[in-house]
């Protein structure tokens, strides 16, 4: 065969093979799950996400949301993420039963697309209730935030070609709608059951990402579902206010326990670990210190308890210093960043009675008669083994000691040991009566 037959048919067979693997390439779109409170954690790893989805080449990324509310920060640092994200990021509040509520609704709306389930909701941000309002404002700071939240809400909305008016009552007004009421009033773009039918529909969809037009293409989409990685799990997890109040208690329960009981070590370890990482998750979110002080007190009153006997009026302070710091720990209305009653009773209840026992333990030890040493010996009996007047010998437990007393005692009469010193014995007869 001619080369000039041969070069042709390689050409041709090279434009097949590379047309076949052009056509078997198929979308992938990186999934991820942001459940419960939005912290920072939350936030550093839906950035991180964006990021990694972008360098893999992913055609988007689908954010699943169910989440009741949040950290006004947390909240930002996320919008901020998703609107310059490199690639198209959308948010499906999913599935039916989930919620974007509170801050929610800002990461919705700042998707390149928004989506819902049926049977879920959206709505109620007021500035309050994601974090940046607070107890105790006033009147006029309450209306520069709520002020400063509509304003950066609509803006969000403007960009996205969504509902401004709608994201506004959200934020003042904290009004709630469902999935379809949401989708005939222009604040999310689509209702779909799953994520294959959300992928059948916005096929081809122009959207502007990073100031450019890109058409959506999810023609035989491969999902990667992404998990959160062991550590970031462990950060999100200590960030719930609810973990982060229980590693309080038992650092401070640890720590308390070592000091009472010195040598055991292990209380003490697992409580120094356990402070650290409550520290870190309370970091995360809107802490009231009065009440990290108030528990911290607590303690101190159980430790005071041991020292001082003040027949259980220190313990009782400590039990109510526990429950009202329990009570003011996280500053916020919000429900999602505060300790659940269904947690702090019975942890402030366990809590409670772990010191009241150790306590108890404690001054039962305290009162306990000696078993050895010299402190034994007091009220203890022995044997008069010379005369003794001012100075003389007594027999105790097979042996022999010096012995003083102020009033004459004749050999062989029964002593009680009133004090030891040294070598010394001060003892005095014993009352035959109380022998007998």
């Amino acid at each position: 065969m001619s080369k000039k037959i041969i070069i042709p048919v390689i050409l041709f067979l090279v434009v097949v093979v590379c047309s076949g693997l052009a056509e078997e390439k198929k979308p992938v779109f990186n999934v991820i799950s942001i459940e419960g409170t939005i912290t920072s954690p939350s936030a550093k790893y839906i950035a991180s996400q964006i990021d990694a989805a972008g360098k893999e080449g992913a055609e988007g990324l689908i954010i699943l949301l169910d989440t009741p509310g949040g950290m006004d920060t947390a909240m930002r640092d996320i919008a901020k993420s998703i609107l310059n994200a490199p690639l198209p990021v959308i948010v499906y509040v999913y599935p039916s039963g989930a919620r974007a509520a509170s801050a929610g609704v800002i990461i919705t709306t700042a998707a390149h697309i928004a989506a819902m389930a049926p049977g879920t909701n959206i709505g109620a941000a007021h500035p309050v209730a994601i974090g940046i309002g607070g107890q105790g404002m006033d009147k006029t700071m309450a209306k520069k935030v709520e002020n400063d939240a509509a304003a950066y809400v609509r803006s969000i909305a403007k960009t996205r070609g969504r509902s401004e008016e709608w994201v506004e009552k959200a934020v003042r007004k904290s009004e709630s709608i469902t999935a379809e009421e949401a989708l005939k009033l222009k604040v999310i773009d689509y209702v779909a059951a799953d994520i294959d039918k959300l992928l059948a529909a916005i096929d081809q969809k122009e959207i502007t990402v990073a100031g450019k037009k890109k058409k959506i293409s999810t023609k035989g989409a491969v999902l990667n579902n992404k998990k959160m990685g062991t550590r970031q799990g462990i950060l999100a997890a200590i960030s719930d206010p609810n973990i982060s109040y229980i590693l309080l208690l038992v650092g401070l329960a640890g720590l308390y326990f070592e000091l009472s009981t010195p040598g055991a070590i292990l209380p003490g370890v697992i409580g120094g670990i356990s402070l650290l990482l409550a520290f870190f998750g309370l970091s995360t979110l809107p802490v009231n210190y009065t009440g990290i002080l108030l528990i911290i007190f607590g303690v101190i009153l159980f430790i005071a308890e041991i020292k001082v006997m003040s027949h259980g009026m220190l313990t009782v302070g400590g039990v109510i210093s526990l429950i009202m710091g329990s009570v003011l720990l996280f500053d916020t209305p919000e429900p999602a960043l505060r300790v659940s009653f269904q947690v702090l009773i019975p942890a402030v209840l366990l809590a409670s009675g772990f010191f009241i026992v150790v306590i108890w333990m404690a001054i039962k030890a305290q009162l306990r008669k000696h078993y050895s040493g010299t402190e034994s010996m007091i009220n203890e009996r022995g044997e008069a083994a010379t005369d003794i007047n001012l100075t003389g010998k007594v027999f105790y437990k097979g042996e022999y000691w010096n012995a003083r007393s102020d009033k004459l005692i004749g050999k062989g009469a029964a002593v009680t040991i009133l004090k030891v010193e040294g070598i010394n014995l001060f003892v005095e007869e014993t009352d035959k009566n109380a022998q007998s």
